[in-house]
């Protein structure tokens, strides 16, 4: 098959989120998570064989028209989710993350030119069948994400992956696994949420890079990201955005530009305050929208050392009263971090052991000082049973 003529892109995401997509134009992204999950470069050119097997089959450009959100969990009612992008500029600021879903054929076309590219670079594809199987497994541990992973952007069928064990030969067996190398590449690699950029403890948001933390209502839900702190109440009604940015503008400056991109905005109130020792100005905007519900928003802006951090609370303009007392206690709770426990926390790792070939998997885990709900993931991420003894020699992953 003759590929198109582009210059591929590759990146690796900093996020958790077991994870591999393509875009059109050739950019092919890999989440830290996806990579912690693998264990051979073999695995790894199989996987960015498939994406880059969407690309040049131009999957990514058929399914342009049916990109899809990934789900954070809100279950906001129609009249706010229809707004989220007017209200609080996320389509320039990050949170409509969009992934492709592709159908059956693609994702078959896709695994066959995997196998292929995989082959023809000198590893063995028959990799791809134990990443499927390692993927099925993580799916039926987490049970309902709140992202999508690799299984919901790449649904895996039976059929998939019987195709892909008929296109194995018997010579791929030679090829390339490169396995103990991929492992010492992948070590201290990040696993899971990196505290560095947000953690919650007991309804309590930290940020140790920027040093700052805020409390929430019990019941609310609290989503993080790169670009923004999502927070939605318990009945899924109410919503409220924290961003940051830096800036040298006066408030009312930086307001209007932000106010700015809310259509069919009505101006209601503004005041002034000090929140905890930091300046802060807020403002109040009905939202009119033709023939839907009327809905209301507070933007709060609190200046702290070169940034400005922006709320942006919202509900309908008739409900807004309801959840104006939460709103407020979040806003106002927002302080300095200084608390060295919480600016110290590092993030877990994934290290390396050698499997002696006399413990089990679940002691290895144990005499690790593993916590104990980890090791069924990390058992998966192993390929190997808890109750299994690994091989005499065999890397094993581990956290720490």
């Amino acid at each position: 098959m003759q590929g198109p003529q582009l210059t591929y892109h590759f990146a690796v995401l900093d996020s958790p989120i077991v994870n591999a997509f393509a875009l059109p134009g050739g950019y092919i992204y890999m989440t830290r998570g996806i990579l912690a999950m693998m264990n051979s470069e073999a695995e790894l050119a199989v996987v960015i064989g498939h994406e880059l097997g969407h690309v040049n089959a131009r999957h990514s450009v058929r399914q342009m028209s049916k990109l899809i959100l990934v789900q954070l969990g809100l279950t906001l009612g129609s009249a706010l989710s229809d707004t989220f992008a007017k209200i609080s500029g996320v389509a320039s600021l990050g949170m409509q993350l969009l992934f492709l879903k592709f159908s059956r054929d693609d994702e078959r076309e896709a695994d066959t030119l995997g196998v292929e590219y995989a082959r023809a670079g000198g590893y063995n594809p028959g990799e791809m069948i134990g990443f499927f199987a390692c993927l099925k497994k993580l799916g039926d541990l987490s049970g309902k994400s709140s992202l999508p992973g690799f299984l919901s952007t790449h649904p895996l069928t039976s059929e998939r992956i019987q195709n892909v064990k008929a296109m194995i030969s018997s010579s791929d067996s030679q090829l390339r696994l490169n396995q103990d190398y991929y492992l010492h590449q992948m070590e201290n690699i990040v696993y899971g949420e990196d505290p560095r950029e947000g953690y919650v403890e007991e309804n309590i948001f930290y940020h140790p890079q920027l040093r700052f933390f805020f409390s929430f209502p019990k019941g609310w839900n609290v989503q993080n990201n790169s670009s923004q702190v999502i927070l939605s109440s318990k009945d899924g009604n109410a919503a409220l955005f924290l961003q940051a940015e830096k800036s040298s503008e006066s408030f009312e400056s930086y307001a209007s530009k932000k106010a700015s991109s809310i259509e069919g905005r009505q101006y209601i109130d503004e005041q002034y305050s000090t929140i905890n020792g930091l300046r802060s100005y807020h403002q109040v905007y009905d939202i009119v929208q033709p023939q839907k519900t009327t809905l209301r928003t507070r933007l709060s802006f609190i200046k702290k050392e070169s940034y400005i951090f922006y709320f942006s609370a919202l509900s309908t303009a008739a409900d807004f009263g309801k959840y104006s007392s939460d709103f407020s206690i979040i806003v106002h709770s927002f302080s300095e971090l200084q608390d060295r426990d919480h600016l110290a926390r590092e993030p877990l790792r994934v290290k390396l052991m050698r499997a002696n070939g006399r413990q089990l998997l679940k002691e290895i885990f144990q005499n690790a000082g593993m916590k104990k709900d980890l090791w069924p993931p990390f058992a998966v991420m192993n390929g190997v049973e808890q109750i299994d003894v690994p091989a005499s020699g065999k890397l094993i992953k581990i956290v720490k």
